[in-house]
């Protein structure tokens, strides 16, 4: 289903910046940390994907390394210093502009959405007018199946991923904090998630609880809800 391009005011454009600005900073992060790994590896120093081990064991073995690695491998941990440094400076950035919008405390009491997400909707949706209900506004982003006919039945199929991926990531990363936090709960929410999990398996559980979230704060902006009301 697609959508008329949402037009946003020039003071969602500036917030809608600097999240664009923050993502690629954590972009360029990963591919450092992960030139850093490729680095090593080829002098038989194989480093896992997390990035704090990067951290410390490439600074370990950096004396060992011979020739021009050492001063390369060097100033790409300068480099990944500095990146962190950026980053931390916008994720500030991101909670000042949390604490003054009204709009975004409220979406910040649903599970799984925390400062940077609600910012992020806030500036990209506004007061979400320009979906009819929450649903459109989880299809806009793709979190909800395809659909396709097999043997003259409609058939569901993967997520369509359309819409801004940005978004999309971050509500994704909140329902795997939702769901990593039922195991230990017992309110509806929890309890909904962890018998989706048991019944549908991990990735339609996080997708599922994405897709909710989007319905909610869909809710939340265009209406006003309290999200007590939606769960």
């Amino acid at each position: 289903m697609q959508y008329e391009i949402i037009v946003k005011s020039l003071e969602q454009q500036s917030q809608l910046s600097v999240h664009r600005v923050r993502q690629g900073f954590v972009e360029q992060r990963t591919a450092t940390i992960n030139r850093i790994r490729g680095l090593l590896s080829e002098f038989g120093i194989v480093l896992p994907l997390k990035a704090s081990t990067v951290r410390s064991q490439a600074m370990a073995c950096l004396e060992d390394l011979p020739g021009w690695s050492n001063t390369v491998v060097g100033d790409l941990l300068s480099e990944l210093t500095r990146l962190d440094e950026r980053i931390a400076l916008y994720d500030r950035h991101i909670g000042q502009m949390a604490r003054a919008d009204a709009r975004a405390q409220q979406l910040m009491l649903l599970p799984g959405i925390g400062q940077t997400t609600a910012t992020a909707m806030v500036a990209m949706i506004g007061n979400g007018h320009e979906f009819r209900c929450g649903r459109q506004f989880a299809a806009w982003l793709g979190l909800v199946p395809s659909q396709y006919s097999s043997g003259g039945k409609a058939r569901l199929g993967h997520i369509t991923k359309t819409g801004d991926s940005y978004m999309r990531s971050l509500l994704v990363l909140g329902a795997r904090a939702v769901l990593h936090a039922a195991q230990n709960k017992t309110d509806g929410l929890s309890r909904w998630a962890a018998a989706l999990f048991s019944r549908r398996g991990y990735w339609r559980a996080i997708v599922a609880i994405a897709a909710k979230n989007a319905r909610m704060a869909w809710a939340v902006l265009s209406r006003r809800e309290q999200f007590t009301m939606l769960l």
